[in-house]
């Protein structure tokens, strides 16, 4: 039996990312599950952080925790979206954050998911989010949130705050791009526009909804959030209508850039196309006659005269030479 329960306790500990009872000051105090068991709301405020894929984090949450069916649910749900919901004075909000994980791409967004009632905070996630990771190093050096209503709010801005590096990173390769559309090569442009098209429909699909969640819980009166954190919601809000924007923007101006290269690409094939009709129409004639005078049948005029050749290629030069002039007076060139 040891192996198992060593193994056991390995998991359990692995499930619990981070618990922490917070004072009023900023300050909190790191507990293990025992701590979590014996926690009374007179200590301070406690958050709970897991990973829901152990089925340790899921026993607690189903069994132990005290939250209703709906919680879990929501708290254990592999595919969520972006939303806020009180009911009875308890906030369930699911968010998303942009990947920054070595070697992920920044548009497969992470979601964590948060339940509270004003005294616990129960958070869940799969993958690794470097915002809680500030939030833990934040509570850890005295600079963390001070109510439960802080903490969501500050969480909500920490989530936002790494979005906008990626955003302004979309930003400056369509400037780039915009400055290099007619100087580099069209397919390693093609490919670039593709991508930000990708990464900018990807981003915007999670943070529209966000938005709309954001918006939504600035506007629910729960008791433990107060005027001030609902005006910091209402400017997390605000920069995230404006990063929906910013997205928005890019898709437009990817697209301008896509025609323009497009265009150019249209116009050189037609620059090319038209030498090569001119080249063409000045050699058919000439081509018809070498073509008629180069059959080997009898009767061939000039055949016995040694200037003969000569007197064709002068000929075919003078007609070479009228049919230049011919296509200027047209204007075909």
């Amino acid at each position: 039996m040891e192996p198992t329960e060593t193994t056991s306790s390995k998991n359990a500990s692995r499930a619990l990312i981070a618990a922490y009872v917070l004072d009023q000051h900023g300050h909190g105090t790191a507990v293990d599950w025992d701590g979590i068991a014996a926690w009374c709301p007179e200590q301070g405020l406690l958050w709970v952080h897991l990973d829901y894929t152990f089925p340790e984090a899921q026993q607690w949450l189903r069994e132990t925790s005290g939250l209703d069916t709906v919680a879990c649910e929501a708290l254990l749900a592999e595919e969520t979206r972006p939303r806020s919901v009180v009911f009875r004075d308890e906030l369930l909000l699911q968010l998303r954050g942009v990947n920054l994980n070595p070697g992920a791409d920044p548009e497969d967004m992470v979601a964590i998911r948060l339940w509270s009632d004003g005294n616990r905070i129960v958070s869940t996630r799969r993958r690794r989010l470097l915002s809680v990771s500030d939030m833990c190093q934040a509570i850890e050096t005295g600079r963390g949130p001070c109510s439960c209503g802080e903490f969501v709010v500050d969480l909500a801005d920490r989530l936002a705050e790494r979005m906008a590096t990626v955003i302004d990173g979309i930003n400056d390769s369509v400037d780039e791009l915009e400055e290099q559309v007619m100087t580099l090569k069209s397919h390693e442009l093609r490919t670039r526009i593709a991508s930000l098209r990708r990464e900018a429909i990807t981003l915007r699909r999670y943070l529209s909804p966000q938005r709309e969640a954001m918006t939504r819980l600035y506007g629910e009166r729960v008791s433990w959030i107060d005027e001030l954190e609902r005006l910091r919601l209402r400017e997390v809000a605000d920069r995230t209508t404006r990063y929906v924007e910013d997205l928005d923007s890019v898709r437009e101006r990817a697209t301008v850039v896509q025609e323009e290269l497009m265009s150019g690409l249209s116009e050189q094939m037609d620059r090319r196309m038209y030498v090569l009709s001119i080249v063409a129409a000045l050699f058919l004639p000439l081509g018809f006659l070498t073509g008629l005078l180069g059959i080997n049948v009898g009767g061939i005029p000039g055949a016995e005269n040694h200037y003969a050749f000569l007197a064709f290629a002068l000929a075919l030069a003078v007609l070479l030479v009228i049919q230049l002039l011919i296509f200027k007076w047209k204007r075909w060139f």
